[in-house]
């Protein structure tokens, strides 16, 4: 394990219970009554695209579950490693709630006629490669490039607050406190990947490959769901997609320089060398749940 792993739990332990920094919480949000079709704000594009990424939650989560409860039967309980295995736990957990808040999210898509094709794409990858004997440390190598995607684009929306700042309340409330706990546990996976000793060949070619996936996916699963909506050939759709992801704060500039750092040789998720202190992603993440701790219960 890298020396910037195991330097960044015991400062953010400091406002958890857990000796990791990680805090497993109940988002106390009440998605029963449903909420808008275009809820971001009235823009078809921004819900629709959102809404493609929870599709994926459900399945991608348990997924991440799975890989990472898998190769941490491979590591020994060693006092060495004591603290990542705590880490792995409340990564778990936090996973966990994830999906499970994402399930009812998604439940109330379907009502609204939206079709989740995302979840059965991920599904029959998932099952094919483990009928052809993929071993747990090339899940796990998915694992850590997905969580560096998600913990890009969480770092955008904690950094931007125009990135949500529209949406209807406790959709807000929802993305950012994924966000929030998306950044807290973003360098798990690979700090177990290294502590495997995966090799960084496998770790580059399975990020590619969850990159283009992860494109391909979230590009077809939000034009099916304008599709549905209807609102697929109307032009401001298309003119709030080119300015959410190539305006002048667009995602891909947001984004160009971390997915680049992916493939040094020394990278780690928590690397931000060039960002001025308290305004690194886990200060900001970190910040947002202290404001926010009236919205969720602490479960461990």
């Amino acid at each position: 394990m890298t020396s910037s792993a195991t330097s960044a739990a015991p400062s953010a332990a400091a406002t958890s219970g857990s000796p990791s920094g990680l805090t497993v919480r109940k988002l106390e949000l009440d998605l029963s009554q449903g909420f808008d079709r275009h809820w971001h704000g009235g823009d078809a594009f921004l819900s629709q695209y959102h809404n493609a990424l929870s599709m994926s939650f459900p399945v991608g989560e348990q997924s991440f579950i799975d890989a990472v409860r898998d190769c941490a039967k491979l590591l020994p309980r060693t006092p060495e490693h004591a603290l990542l295995h705590e880490a792995v736990a409340q990564f778990i957990g936090q996973e966990a709630t994830h999906r499970h808040i994402h399930a009812l999210y998604n439940a109330h898509l379907e009502k609204q006629g939206l079709v989740n094709r995302w979840q059965h794409w991920a599904t029959a990858r998932i099952e094919f490669a483990r009928s052809k004997g993929v071993g747990p440390r090339h899940f796990l190598a998915v694992t850590a490039a997905y969580e560096h995607l998600t913990a890009m684009l969480a770092d955008y929306m904690l950094r931007h607050d125009r990135a949500v700042e529209k949406a209807d309340p406790k959709m807000r409330m929802l993305w950012q406190w994924h966000a929030a706990e998306e950044t807290e546990h973003r360098a798990v996976a690979y700090d177990l990947y290294l502590a495997l000793e995966g090799s960084y060949a496998w770790r580059i070619r399975w990020y590619i490959y969850a990159l283009i996936l992860f494109t391909v996916d979230s590009g077809r699963q939000t034009v099916l769901n304008l599709w549905h909506d209807g609102t697929l050939f109307r032009p401001g759709t298309w003119w709030s997609a080119a300015k959410f992801f190539w305006g002048r704060h667009g995602v891909v500039w947001h984004c160009a320089g971390p997915l680049l750092a992916y493939f040094r040789r020394d990278f780690h998720p928590d690397q931000e060398a060039f960002v001025e202190p308290g305004q690194q992603t886990r200060t900001l993440a970190q910040r947002w749940l202290k404001e926010h701790a009236e919205s969720f219960r602490v479960v461990r």
